[in-house]
């Protein structure tokens, strides 16, 4: 009995091992599909740990505490929002030991919310070098101990939050944060004031002493005339956004009180700074950062930030980079404009608001105009920028793979509206063939042996009931009227058998759905799951609208009597153009979209800048073309479905700002 028992033991533990090995070889090609990061089957010194990392609320102690339970730790580093770190050892056999001894390993995060397993992999290459410290974007400075413990205190004492303002338009992130304005009222539904209307009494005494004091020492080119007031309690944030162009001067200065917060700087070819502000630091932006990057504060409780001295203590010999999680308190931010009297003349026209020379189209009003509308601001569109769009579409949305596995071995799948044909590589068990209105995005599919050819969703020349299946991803919301949407519906139905079922997606108007934010809100981040989903979401571009970046919506359209959301009714006809990474405030409008330049750029990680003094002013800006989008409310994709007599709706969902029906043909 006492054999058998062992004998037992040995196969659990053989299975648990099996199981083990199983995960680490699906992280190895996580990693590498997602990052580039190549894990080697045999033993260096070095490791890469998936789910030990800064993005999934680890902590650098929590990793080196565990890291040196089996030797002398040479290197750890840990890149910024990602859920991964890299350590080295001093000693081969210690790394082996990690590897064997360390693998599966369950870790609470810093904040307690979850537990996550880590993942050891052997790696020969690090990029040590991408965690060099980074200089600021340019035209932004950060100057630190502008204002004196003392004179912090008589700061937060001038705030009387007993007459807390009512923030009016706000978004559901900023309705719980107090807001307190003078000079100028900031108008959030614009990102402007009313130079007609000033506010009684001006700014503060102590704040125009200290503005004539910074005025002098030359931190700042001239005073200020409006001043808005912030205080964020640990897990508030503010979305990304540009101050409008024509709204201020040059300058927007930002002092930080109470507490430091990470800001997030992102330009739009993608590139990313996440700059430190410290307790009772002056940011100045002026220029380039003013005018072309927008600047936001992501809602979290922990920021990434330099390791002090005593968060270095450990064996570690040669720490890169040096960042850990830092517990947010709570900051009260002065900021300081200064009202523009007169149009900007910035050097960044193509999105100024003052320059742009972009005319947006009316809503159309006939089937010609609305083809028109569509050829202009889709089909010539797609043509100019399908190698960088298709260069942000790698992976496959998880809930669209598992529709087209759930099909019958041999079914014959269109995708209408393929783009550069991802889902075309899905499964080799079945026949899936694509078609998209971009010849360009079609030319991509047969680079990669995709059976792909052009033509219109209105009109796919295929056989009538002779697919099993047909998907229409982020396709849909292109079609500028009702009709045209509806027709688009009545094609892909016509294309399948009876019984043959559609999947559609289509970006949604609500962007914040169940208490969760999209990902488009909260643009490409890592989150704080596990490695297994970690990595494949938060790489992933979010549900197809990641719309690289915009200007601010001015304006909405007026809902065609059949649309029952509430969406803004707008005095004008214009289409809006959208603010990117914000919520929608129109149903229909115009998406920018900004070309990178034609060399292909390597994405490093976003580094943690340090408060230094930029270099010149940079005044290149990317080409930016403008996207025609119908976005849907809750409901109304599942009723324009319903107005087909052939079809059964068997399942309506949302997925990360998309709304979604999986249609049945009877």
């Amino acid at each position: 009995m006492e054999i058998s028992g062992i004998n037992q033991q040995s196969q659990k533990l053989s299975k648990k091992e099996k199981k083990l090995r199983q995960k680490q070889m699906k992280v190895r090609h996580t990693l590498l599909r997602h990052e580039g990061i190549e894990c080697v089957s045999y033993p260096t010194k070095s490791l890469v740990i998936a789910n030990g990392g800064l993005g999934n609320g680890v902590s650098r102690c929590q990793v080196l505490k565990l890291a040196e339970r089996c030797g002398l730790v040479e290197a750890l580093l840990m890149p910024p929002n990602k859920p991964y770190s890299f350590l080295k050892y001093e000693m081969l056999e210690d790394s082996k030991r990690a590897y064997d001894s360390l693998n599966g390993e369950d870790v609470a995060s810093e904040d307690n919310t979850q537990n996550v397993v880590l993942y050891f992999n052997f790696v020969e290459k690090v990029p040590w070098e991408d965690m060099t410290p980074s200089t600021l974007p340019p035209g932004l400075r950060v100057i630190e101990e502008v204002v004196s413990p003392e004179e912090e205190g008589q700061l937060l004492e001038c705030i009387d939050w007993g007459k807390d303002e009512v923030i009016p338009n706000a978004q559901k992130s900023l309705k719980h944060r107090r807001v307190k304005h003078f000079g100028y009222e900031f108008q959030y539904d614009n990102n402007n004031v009313d130079r007609d209307r000033p506010l009684p009494g001006g700014l503060p005494d102590i704040c125009n002493t200290l503005l004539a004091k910074w005025l002098k020492m030359g931190y700042i080119k001239e005073s200020s005339d409006q001043l808005t007031i912030n205080q964020y309690e640990p897990g508030q944030g503010i979305p990304p956004h540009i101050d409008t162009h024509s709204a201020f001067e040059d300058e927007i200065i930002s002092l930080s009180l109470g507490a430091g917060i990470v800001m997030d700087f992102k330009h739009p070819d993608g590139q990313a700074a996440a700059v430190m502000l410290p307790q009772r630091s002056l940011l100045v932006m002026s220029g380039e950062s003013r005018y072309l990057w927008t600047h936001g504060i992501t809602p979290r409780k922990f920021d990434i930030v330099q390791a002090s001295q005593e968060q270095k203590l450990g064996t570690v010999t040669a720490d890169i980079g040096d960042l850990t999680l830092n517990k947010r308190g709570t900051r009260t931010s002065f900021t300081f404009r200064k009202v523009r009297r007169g149009p900007c003349k910035c050097s960044y026209p193509s999105v100024c608001d003052s320059q742009c020379k972009v005319t947006a189209p009316s809503f159309p009003d006939s089937e010609s105009e609305a083809s028109k509308l569509e050829k202009e601001y889709v089909h010539d569109v797609y043509e100019q920028i399908a190698q960088h769009f298709s260069s942000t579409r790698h992976s496959p949305w998880p809930r669209v793979v598992e529709f087209l596995r759930a099909l019958p071995r041999g079914a014959i799948v269109a995708d209408v509206g393929c783009g550069n044909g991802k889902y075309l590589g899905v499964s080799k068990d079945m026949y899936v063939f694509g078609c998209d209105r971009s010849e360009a995005l079609v030319n991509i599919c047969g680079e990669k042996k995709f059976q792909a050819f052009v033509c219109d969703a209105l009109s796919v020349p295929i056989r009538s009931g002779s697919c099993d299946a047909c998907i229409s991803i982020a396709v849909i919301h292109h079609f500028s009227t009702a009709e045209r949407r509806l027709a688009t519906l009545s094609e892909l139905v016509r294309l399948l058998r009876p019984g043959g079922r559609a999947l559609v997606y289509v970006w949604a108007l609500e962007q914040e759905y169940n208490k969760q934010k999209s990902k488009y809100l909260k643009g490409k981040r890592a989150g704080n799951s596990n490695m297994d989903e970690t990595i494949s979401n938060a790489i992933e571009e979010a549900g197809d609208s990641e719309s690289q970046d915009s200007a601010q919506p001015d304006g909405g359209v007026s809902p065609p009597k059949d649309r029952y959301c509430s969406a803004n009714e707008a005095v004008s006809t214009r289409l809006p153009v959208h603010t990117n990474r914000t919520s929608f405030d129109s149903q229909d409008l115009l998406v920018p979209w900004h070309l990178k330049d034609g060399t292909k750029k390597k994405m490093g990680h976003t580094k943690l800048c340090q408060p230094v003094t930029s270099s010149e002013n940079s005044q290149k800006c990317s080409p930016v073309f403008h996207r025609y989008y119908h976005v849907f409310c809750e409901g109304e994709l599942e009723l324009l479905c319903k107005r087909l007599n052939c079809v059964n709706v068997q399942e309506s969902y949302y997925d990360q700002g998309n709304w979604c029906v999986i249609l049945e043909k009877k």
